[in-house]
Order: structure tokens, then C-alpha cells, then sequence
């Protein structure tokens, strides 16, 4: 006699796992995101934000003495008093007329030296890519003021070596005169900011993908055609960046011209609007008229920073 055995349907096994809630990762990395950045944002409010607001709230006002001279001196709000006072003052507006012209000769003569020498770089064997690179980066590891103070040695007439040999070879050129100065200033300029920018660039360009300068070769395209047609096209980004940043320091000029105005009477102490803020503020002890001059500075470098970002945005015609 047969048995006959009945099975119960087996249920559904419920792991312990699902039922426990999973922890939002996003959450956590947000919230330790927000920690490490609290540090950044709070040394960018102290050394960035606090000056610039300090010299906007300064820049409305003015101090006044009574009489003489001798009283106690008087605040008063004067809103944009100080910057038009600051437009009326002949030496500030040539300075910028001085600043432009420096600009339209330092940024591309800058860019194009950078890119060359990049691409030359990328062209050497590599053993001795490590060693030109040093080479070039070198002048940007000395200091902007001990870099100006070589250099005005250099330039100074009965000192300088090269001047003395050019004068023996029947070449006489004051590199400090008022028409050579600008372009002498761009000389410095562009020796300790040169290797700064190859570095940028070499390194965009070592991340050109090879079969694409390997296809350009098959197909015929030289050297000279593969720099100009496909590595250059392709750094475009980092060649943005550059121009951003060489517009930015073009705007800062104060080092070079301040160290020169001791060897020469072409510079005066308000050639540049930096020079004349400068002047502004530790020569005639008119603070709120330099923090007018510096934020019309910072306003300028804003407006200058949004039109290269979005000249380079847009991708280069092939």
C-alpha cells in the first residue's frame, strides 16, 4: 500500500538585508564634501571677499579736515564722488591708455613664444624633454622683483654688458627710453611667465591622443601641418585658460615698472593705474581714492575674464 506524503508550498525566503534600510551614500558625501570645503571657503571669505567689499564700503567716502588742517578729521559719504574725481585725474587715464598698449604686445607675443616652445618640446626625443622643461620653468621660480632687478641692470646704460657690446659694435639702443621701455618691461615679462605657460600647454598637448597624430601622418601632413592643424586645435582649452590667466597678470602690472622707475626717468610713480593706487594710498595718504582705483581695476579684470571665457568657450573653425 502505497503512501501518499503532501508537501507544504515552500515560502518565499525573506533576507535580513532587504528589510534593512540602505544608507544614503550621496547624503554622507555631501555633507563630507561640504567638511573638507568649509576650510577653502572660509580662507577665500578672509583674504578674497572681506578686501574687495572693505574697498568698496571705503571708496564712497572721503575724509575732510576743517580749518588748517589741524582738527580732527571728518568722514562723509560722497557715493561716486571718488570715482569721478578718479577720471578727471589726467595721469590715471594715461596710465591705462599705458596698461592697453603693454597688453596688445605682452598677451600674444606671450601665448605665441608659449605655444611654439611647447610644441618644439613635444617634438624632442624624450630623454631630454625633463631637461628643458627645468630649463624653461627655471625664470619663473625667481622672483618677479629680483627677476626686474636683473633685468634693469641689464637695460642700465654704462653697466649693463649687453649694452656695452652693442655699443662697441656701432649699435646704440637705450632700452629705457620712453619707446623702448613698454616693449623692455614685455622682455621681462614674457622670460618669467614663458615657462609657466609651456608647462600648461605641453601638458595638453601630451594628452593629444597618438593615433590621431599617427592617422595626420599617413596621410601625408608634415611637422609643421600636424602642429598647426591638429595638436593646436586640440589644446584650444588649455590655450584658453593661458589667456585668461596672462590677461588677468597683464592687469597687475607693478613690479617691472616699479623697479625701473629708479633707473630711468621714463616711469614715473603713477605709470600704471597699480602705480598710481599705490601712490594713491602710501605717497598722498588718500586711501578712499585708491580703493576707488582698485575696484575700478577688479571691475575691469571681471569684465575682461568674461569675454576671453567666452571667446575661448567656443570650439576653433579647422
Amino acid at each position: 500500500m502505497a503512501t501518499m506524503t503532501t508537501t507544504r508550498p515552500v515560502e518565499p525566503v525573506k533576507h535580513a538585508r532587504a528589510a534593512r534600510p540602505r544608507r544614503s551614500i550621496s547624503g554622507s558625501g555631501g555633507r563630507a564634501a561640504a567638511v573638507f570645503l568649509i576650510p577653502f571657503f572660509a580662507l577665500f571669505a578672509v583674504t578674497m571677499i572681506a578686501p574687495v567689499v572693505y574697498a568698496l564700503a571705503m571708496s564712497v567716502f572721503v575724509q575732510r579736515r576743517n580749518g588748517l588742517g589741524f582738527g580732527k578729521p571728518t568722514t562723509e559719504f560722497v557715493g561716486f564722488g571718488n570715482y569721478l574725481d578718479l577720471f578727471q585725474e589726467r595721469t590715471f587715464v594715461e596710465g591705462f591708455g599705458r596698461l592697453a598698449v603693454y597688453c596688445v604686445i605682452y598677451v600674444p607675443v606671450l601665448l605665441c613664444v608659449a605655444l611654439l616652445l611647447a610644441l618644439l618640446l613635444d617634438a624632442t626625443v624624450a630623454f631630454a624633454r625633463r631637461t628643458f622643461q627645468l630649463l624653461l620653468f627655471l625664470p619663473h621660480a625667481v622672483p618677479g622683483v629680483i627677476a626686474a632687478l636683473i633685468w634693469a641692470y641689464l637695460y642700465t646704460p654704462g653697466v649693463s654688458p649687453i649694452v656695452r657690446a652693442l655699443d662697441s659694435g656701432g649699435v646704440g639702443i637705450d632700452f629705457l627710453s620712453v619707446h623702448l621701455v613698454i616693449p623692455s618691461m614685455v622682455n621681462i615679462a614674457v622670460w618669467e611667465w614663458a615657462g609657466y605657460n609651456v608647462i600648461i600647454l605641453f601638458t595638453a598637448l601630451q594628452a593629444v591622443p597618438r593615433e590621431v597624430l599617427e592617422a595626420a601622418r599617413m596621410d601625408g601632413a608634415g611637422e609643421i601641418r600636424t602642429a598647426l592643424s591638429i595638436k593646436t586645435p586640440l589644446v584650444w582649452p588649455a590655450l584658453g585658460v593661458a589667456l585668461l590667466f596672462t590677461v588677468i597678470g597683464s592687469l597687475q602690472l607693478f613690479t617691472e615698472p616699479k623697479i625701473l622707475a629708479s633707473a630711468t626717468t621714463s616711469v614715473t610713480s603713477t605709470w600704471v593705474p597699480n602705480m598710481w593706487a599705490y601712490d594713491a594710498a602710501f605717497t598722498r595718504n588718500n586711501l578712499p581714492q585708491a580703493a576707488a582705483a582698485s575696484i575700478v581695476l577688479a571691475a575691469l579684470a571681471g569684465v575682461l575674464s568674461w569675454i576671453v571665457t567666452r571667446f575661448t568657450s567656443k570650439e576653433p573653425t579647422r
